[in-house]
């Protein structure tokens, strides 16, 4: 069986749809940072569908890895001429495969900066887009600082360095067009952070501040950051899903993706060059909108957090996959009334979306079990994303008198799993970039019960808020007295006693 390439493209069977479109046209318009299987479900999936309608073809991605680890990447998809297999897993069990053609190579930063430097340089390049996910932003948690002290960014601010981060090669390729006289780039944030675009401008142009005051003043004058709200639930490719694709459809690929069949992208149409300086997303499905944040708190606070709020307890009540959690009706009534009750008081109205219908849809998409989608992916870098996900309704629900209790246990939750042993004494493996800062948090909590909550890098002055602090140590002292099943039972029987 030949391996996926452009070679190969046309002896595929035909129950896998692929490119109708000649790639030898299409040239290349975008800088991608952060080729994951995120990007390659959503921005690149929504590139090749409006090159499959014989448009944009002058937006090819040149995918770029900035990380030691990207090496795979590279090596996966460039003997396969950029090609991959993206494929759609239904509830029922139904899968559909499509070999997407939207990226035309793929750079690893390390290999060849210059390389990285001239793509962007390109007056061809119209965008640069971004998912490095919320840590790349380098960003202090609590106070939303640029950090110029974390380790990956001090190299790149040195006087004549070439660059080795994505905002090193941003700032350094706006400085070469500047130079050049060619117009800059875009740059197109699709991380889940909330102000995507607005906390990538203020980093970068933090960050260049550092190396030349005077071009930060001509970035934040004269480059564009969209908004945007990205949604698409894709978990880690497993091996059994290469051997499915080669044994079921006979494609044999490095590294397939594979997602949900629900996506969604609201993205804020503000681009240099106005339309010309982008794809026509809105002809395959994007919303292009004024104003994004409706739809990204309505994502970050209902699906963002909802991960938050199943997997850690899940994980502690002996479960691994989403879809296990999301079956068991305990935990989809806490889920339900934690959106209902807690996020969406803090919410927008948000046009066009029916918020109950979305609530429900939600729990529908967690629990299909075709997707797989891993306790531990969820549970993982958790100090990016509770202090950006959930803390904000905490905050604003403290503020306006709201309900906090079903929050406050989901960050004794996370608390729990952070010591890193399971219910039944099996070890846990904490995945997170402040791993020994929060493990060590949670290691003397037994003795000092808000030790945990009162890191202010992650929670600010929350430990010292006496209500949320009470409900805080109230559950995570049930967590450790009955476990994570019968709290939330107790949580039941306490919602109950209130609001009857």
């Amino acid at each position: 069986m030949p391996v996926l390439s452009q070679r190969t493209l046309h002896s595929l069977p035909d129950t896998v749809a692929r490119p109708a479109y000649d790639r030898s046209q299409v040239t290349e318009g975008i800088v991608h940072f952060g080729v994951g299987g995120f990007h390659r479900a959503h921005q690149a999936m929504y590139l090749d569908a409006l090159m499959d309608q014989g448009e944009a073809l002058d937006f090819g991605i040149v995918g770029v890895g900035t990380m030691p680890g990207d090496t795979r990447m590279r090596d996966a998809l460039n003997p396969q001429d950029g090609l991959y297999t993206l494929v759609v897993k239904f509830p029922d069990g139904r899968r559909e495969p499509r070999v997407i053609g939207s990226m035309t190579r793929f750079l690893h930063a390390a290999d060849d900066p210059g390389a990285v430097l001239a793509a962007m340089r390109a007056a061809s390049t119209r965008i640069v887009s971004l998912t490095i996910t919320e840590g790349g932003y380098l960003f202090r948690p609590s106070t939303g600082d640029f950090d110029a002290e974390h380790p990956l960014i001090r190299p790149d601010l040195v006087a004549g360095a070439t660059p080795t981060t994505p905002f090193g090669f941003i700032v350094e390729a706006l400085r070469l067009r500047r130079e050049d006289g060619t117009p800059p780039f875009t740059v197109m944030s699709c991380d889940n952070i909330p102000g995507n675009g607005d906390v990538a401008k203020t980093m970068i142009v933090a960050f260049a501040t550092l190396k030349d005051a005077d071009l930060a003043t001509w970035i934040e004058s004269s480059v564009r950051f969209p908004n945007s709200m990205v949604d698409r639930i894709t978990p880690v490719t497993a091996p059994e899903d290469i051997v499915a694709l080669k044994d079921d459809f006979g494609v044999e690929d490095a590294w397939p993706v594979v997602c949900e069949p629900f996506t969604q992208w609201a993205l804020e149409d503000s681009f240099e060059g106005g339309a010309a300086g982008r794809p026509a997303f809105e002809d395959v499905g994007v919303q292009l909108v004024p104003d994004v944040e409706p739809y990204e708190l309505m994502k970050l606070r209902l699906l963002n957090a909802s991960h938050q709020a199943l997997c850690y307890l899940g994980y502690l009540s002996g479960y691994r996959y989403a879809h296990e959690v999301c079956q068991d009706p305990l935990f989809v009534d806490f889920l339900l009334s934690y959106m209902d009750r807690e996020a969406t008081p803090t919410l927008h109205d948000v046009p066009g979306v029916d918020l109950t219908a979305y609530k429900h849809q939600l729990i529908e998409r967690f629990a299909n079990p075709e997707v797989h989608d891993t306790l531990a992916r969820l549970c993982a870098e958790s100090s990016d994303r509770i202090p950006k996900w959930l803390v904000p309704v905490i905050r604003t629900n403290l503020e306006k008198g709201g309900e906090i209790e079903r929050s406050a246990l989901v960050v004794a939750s996370w608390a729990r799993y952070a010591e890193g042993v399971d219910e039944q004494g099996d070890a846990i493996q904490v995945v997170d970039q402040l791993k020994d800062q929060v493990m060590a948090a949670a290691a003397r909590q037994q003795d000092e019960p808000l030790a945990f909550i009162e890191d202010e890098q992650l929670f600010g002055d929350l430990a010292a808020n006496e209500r949320f602090a009470e409900s805080y140590t109230r559950w995570l002292a049930s967590l450790h007295d009955v476990g994570a099943r019968l709290t939330l039972e107790r949580l039941a029987g306490r919602a109950e006693s209130v609001h009857d």
